[in-house]
């Protein structure tokens, strides 16, 4: 009903022409069936294959006017009031100078012949010709109470044709909560597909209706679905930071925006797990992980970098809820002397979506560099915590042995992780985890056992980053004692 109210209102507004961008070109025939209803005016659609066809009435097709100049010739001739929709419209505009005349005359001519022109198309480029004529209008997607009424509705469709189907309603609602951002048509179509798939609808459905539903939704190229997603089992140590979003974890109780938890900094020392645990983070609260590459960001032309900033922001809305995970953030926030202001400009549209998002995103930054990052973005408000990501101790060095043996089905009864976690001070978890595949590697090559004597060996080999960079890191732990939380602790 509010679509119908509002879309009256637009046209109410002696707007000469209204651009919907959509999939849904039904549905839009079908609110507008009803406010020409309102309107007391006669209702039209064209298409290049249907020609011009009266909808309110049935009176049949006029084919002649099937061309899109014969249409708009047509329409600024009649005297008759009405308005008319013109379905994907598009290319008959871009490089097509008389038909953008002709939809600036129907304009100029609006207060005699009051004719409304509705264009519908997925996506509208509009000549500057005829931008100041011109209306957006945008259709309301379906919110969490309508899919779930959708979803009962496929599952009745099914079971109509005799099949017996095992339904858990609240793998239900998860479903319905992550088909938001979807159109009618779009979200039918997945949860038909979820219902027929397996004969159920369970909590495994809702990983592929994400992925379908990120597939849909075209952001391939700066935002990257993550389908392997941790859970923090497979991460060591970071104690105080699984405590965080324990009590923070997404519940079933209603929260308002300002309550939500609304994202995290973690930095650290390279190598330290902060990708790990950005990815248990999507894990633990079993939302979709969407990536976010900065470089790919960056275009040479002015404007496309921000631009494919605010798409790509937008599109995470789209995907709530959901984990947004901003890898290095530094990188794309340094500024210099030749970038012409993209690097503030790119900073002012994050801190803005950061602000004023109205969705439940949760994002995850994680950084090396703390001196590359500009103070505004670390201020309370915006990350609800900093959190230090330091060299795993003593205790989660021999943890991390540990997983990675069970992982690579090495049999820990051989190993003394005691010994290996002292060989090892001053490693990052990703330094031991390449020792001990080296180790593999090296085992393999000479046909032996991977043996405690192999893995001190390979481990004594390495120059950890803690060595290589020592002032460095000195450096960055100095900065985050006293103004970061410890991860670990």
């Amino acid at each position: 009903m509010q679509d119908i109210r509002d879309l009256t209102a637009v046209l109410r507004s002696n707007t000469p022409i209204v651009v919907i961008e959509t999939y849904e070109e039904y549905r839009v025939v079908e609110l507008l069936k009803k406010v020409s209803s309102i309107l007391y005016q006669p209702l039209f659609t064209w298409s290049i294959t249907q020609g011009l066809t009266r909808v309110d009435r049935a009176i049949g097709t006029q084919k002649f006017n099937s061309e899109p100049a014969d249409i708009l010739g047509q329409i600024k001739s009649t005297e008759q009031q009405g308005i008319y929709v013109l379905c994907d419209f598009h290319p008959f505009v871009d490089n097509a100078p008389k038909n953008v005349r002709l939809l600036k005359e129907i304009a100029l001519e609006y207060e005699s012949l009051k004719h409304t022109i509705v264009l519908v198309s997925h996506a509208f480029e509009i000549p500057p010709e005829i931008k100041r004529y011109c209306a957006h209008f945008r259709i309301s997607l379906p919110n969490t109470a309508q899919l779930q009424n959708l979803i009962y509705e496929q599952i009745e469709q099914v079971k109509s044709e005799g099949v017996v189907l095992n339904v858990d309603d609240s793998a239900v609602s998860k479903l319905a909560d992550n088909l938001r951002g979807l159109t009618f048509d779009d979200a039918r179509r997945l949860a038909h597909k979820a219902i027929v798939d397996d004969g159920a609808i369970t909590h495994s459905d809702v990983d592929m209706v994400n992925r379908g539903k990120f597939e849909l939704l075209d952001m391939k190229g700066v935002l990257q679905f993550e389908y392997d997603t941790s859970d923090f089992s497979q991460v060591a140590g970071l104690h105080n930071l699984k405590k965080w979003l324990q009590d923070r974890a997404p519940s079933g109780k209603t929260q308002t925006l300002e309550d939500q938890p609304k994202g995290i900094l973690l930095l650290g020392v390279q190598g330290s797990g902060k990708s790990l645990a950005a990815k248990s983070v999507a894990g633990m609260w079993q939302r979709p992980l969407l990536r976010m590459d900065m470089s790919a960001l960056y275009n040479k032309y002015i404007g496309e970098t921000e631009k494919n900033l605010r798409h790509a922001l937008e599109l995470a809305d789209l995907m709530s809820p959901c984990v947004l995970w901003i890898d290095e953030i530094e990188k794309g926030l340094s500024s210099g002397s030749s970038d012409d202001g993209t690097s503030k400009r790119i900073l002012g549209t994050i801190l803005t979506w950061m602000s004023e998002r109205k969705s439940d995103v949760f994002m995850v930054a994680t950084a090396n560099d703390i001196s590359a990052l500009p103070p505004e973005l670390m201020r309370k408000g915006r990350m609800d915590e900093i959190f230090f990501v330091d060299l795993p101790d003593d205790e989660i060095r021999q943890a991390i042995f540990l997983i990675h043996a069970k992982r690579r089905q090495l049999d820990p009864s051989r190993f003394d992780f005691a010994q290996l976690s002292k060989v090892s001070q001053g490693f990052s978890g990703a330094e031991i985890e390449q020792a001990i595949i080296s180790a593999i590697y090296t085992a393999k090559a000479s046909d032996r056992e991977v043996e405690q004597s192999l893995l001190i060996e390979e481990l004594m080999k390495t120059r950890p980053l803690s060595v290589v960079m020592r002032e460095k890191l000195q450096s960055l732990r100095d900065w985050a004692s006293g103004r970061t939380v410890n991860a670990h602790l």
